[in-house]
């Protein structure tokens, strides 16, 4: 049952997200791309040339998510139909 919740959110998700501009849409995918653990500990500031540029907290976060980019750049793609060259984690206060 829930799992059939979440695809059914993602679903209506992507339908939503790719009808926006690519900047919009990538910048509303992330917290749905990387879940709501890492979105309560980050902030997408910018998608612009293929880069989105996402803030974090602190350096071990910051290494810990790069391993993570390439399922989140699958994701935002699966989302949005907007393919993310590079996320740049910048360290933030």
């Amino acid at each position: 049952m829930m799992q059939s919740a979440r695809n059914d959110l993602n679903s209506l998700a992507a339908r939503v997200l790719k009808d926006a501009p690519a900047e919009e849409a990538v910048m509303l995918a992330w917290p749905l791309a990387c879940g709501s653990a890492v979105a309560g500990r980050t902030q997408a500031l910018s998608y612009e040339n293929g880069i989105l540029q996402i803030r974090v907290s602190d350096r071990s976060w910051q290494s810990q998510l790069e391993d993570f980019s390439p399922h989140y750049k699958a994701k935002i793609l699966q989302l949005t139909g907007v393919n993310v060259e590079r996320i740049r984690y910048d360290l933030g206060r």
